[in-house]
């Protein structure tokens, strides 16, 4: 079979049925919805969102196209960054902003009963809260936690601890995993980028769609010889003996370092699989690289 080139040199139509989409999600439709219009705006039989967000909620919701949507569970874990305001129901105490981070710390959840999982306590971490602006009742924070944390329960549980009660007004994703609000796309711009490219114009949507690569760039890197590509497309493992090389995850990630999970990439730079390295990378033989999802 052939396998795709570089990320860099690689076709609209390629880029269409194995790119992501760094989504400005607009308040209204779902999450769901949204990827429904990428979904049928660029063609594609499949996409897969990063994470679901309320209807009301805006902001960052990569979308991932055609064969890339086999890798949504790269955003299972992905860290995730909050803007969101929060409403106290009486005026803030004196200590307001050391109460407030009394709740960066690994903190424990109920989800709400509108919730599509199962209603247990959890834990997850809050690794950053920040209060950006304070106005009277109202106070603008910044949140960096663990996917699957509830703001809104996160914000009542900080008016508890505060003695004045509060809610969560309007929110908005500023970061999902690597991608962030620097270089959000809107709809409009897809589209725009969609026809610019039918009449021949390519660079705006380049610019719009990056290669589905770009999503996966806090996993530990397996670099494997093209004939051990063609095998795991076939859905062999990776053997010892097709490894040419291994990198760490980058420092300061944005994933869980304990899940396991890693990318194989062919020696230019086109991901092959993900999987879960189960074996020596510098053995001689044996599987190395477990398959949890082939990409080509």
């Amino acid at each position: 079979m052939t396998l795709r080139g570089s990320p860099e040199d690689r076709d609209l139509d390629t880029l269409r049925s194995f790119g992501v989409v760094n989504l400005d999600k607009p308040p209204g439709p779902s999450a769901h919805q949204v990827a429904a219009w990428v979904r049928d705006a660029t063609g594609q039989d499949r996409v897969a969102h990063g994470g679901t967000l309320d209807p009301k909620v805006t902001g960052c919701l990569p979308v991932l196209l055609g064969d890339a949507a086999r890798a949504a569970r790269i955003f299972d874990e992905a860290v995730k960054e909050y803007v969101a305001v929060l409403e106290l129901h009486a005026t803030a105490p004196a200590d307001f902003e050391t109460v407030v981070a009394e709740f960066e710390t690994e903190i424990y959840q109920k989800p709400p009963r509108k919730s599509a999982v199962k209603r247990q306590l959890r834990s997850r971490q809050i690794h950053a809260l920040d209060v950006l602006e304070r106005s009277d009742r109202r106070a603008l924070l910044r949140v960096r936690c663990e996917s699957g944390t509830y703001i809104r329960k996160l914000c009542h549980d900080i008016g508890l601890a505060l003695g004045t009660g509060a809610h969560m007004g309007d929110l908005r994703r500023t970061a999902t995993g690597r991608f962030d609000d620097t270089a959000l796309v809107t709809m409009h711009d897809l589209v725009d980028a969609l026809a610019f490219a039918d009449e021949g114009d390519e660079a705006a949507l380049r610019e719009v769609i990056q290669p589905a690569e770009r999503a996966l760039v806090d996993l530990p890197r397996v670099t494997i010889a093209p004939s051990a590509a063609r095998e795991v497309a076939d859905g062999a493992p990776v053997y010892a003996p097709g490894v040419i090389d291994t990198e760490p995850a980058p420092v300061g990630g944005n994933r869980p370092e304990q899940d396991g999970l890693v990318a194989c990439y062919t020696p230019d730079g086109a991901v092959v699989c993900l999987g879960t390295l189960t074996g020596d990378p510098d053995a001689d033989s044996g599987v190395v690289v477990t398959l949890e999802r082939v990409l080509v």
